[in-house]
């Protein structure tokens, strides 16, 4: 058992003078082998301006699988649910009109510290801001301001978790879900 489990750690790793069956290196060949998971969204704004192109090389070029995609249109009740935690602050009625304003593309995103890399794939929430501290991040080539920033990424590994199953708990009637496998 465990050396069909090992096949999941790189040759490398299991041909090295290190590895042993001990239970602190099958730990860590074991996490190594694992990937994380993060929700990532293209807003209206992205798929309006035709950055989706350039934002999909930016995950793929940064190792990212995506593992499903899903183009929605929310509606009202679900961008009011899905952004829930901002409901007491005064942008939520524009934010919530914004993400019901044209369809976006959800995605699931994969690789080793999924959620931290893609934050700092997509930069600072306020695209204005981006252009000048962070310019080659996603939102300062796509997004215009703290609101119409082009992309969403969750904060957290449990965000993502939360965030994922909001989205694809269910295959939804009028959603197209793409499901990637892995080559």
């Amino acid at each position: 058992m465990i050396e069909s489990t090992a096949t999941r750690c790189s040759p490398e790793f299991r041909s090295s003078p290190s590895f042993s069956s001990s239970s602190s290196l099958w730990s860590l060949c074991l996490s190594l082998a694992e990937k994380e998971k993060t929700l990532a969204i293209i807003k209206p704004d992205g798929l309006y301006d035709n950055c989706t192109d350039k934002i999909k090389n930016a995950i793929f070029d940064s190792g990212f699988t995506i593992v499903k995609e899903m183009l929605i249109q929310l509606d009202e009740e679900a961008a009011m649910s899905f952004y829930a935690e901002h409901s007491s602050r005064s942008f939520f009625s524009s934010l919530v009109k914004y993400m019901t304003s044209g369809p976006v593309l959800i995605m699931i995103l994969e690789k080793e510290n999924a959620v931290a890399d893609w934050r700092a794939l997509i930069g600072p929430t306020d695209a204005s801001k981006a252009k000048i501290t962070h310019p080659n991040s996603i939102r300062a080539m796509c997004g215009l301001d703290i609101q119409k920033n082009c992309v969403h990424g969750s904060d957290s590994p449990q965000s993502a978790q939360r965030e994922i199953s909001f989205f694809f708990k269910e295959k939804s009637s009028g959603s197209a879900v793409t499901e990637h496998d892995e080559l």
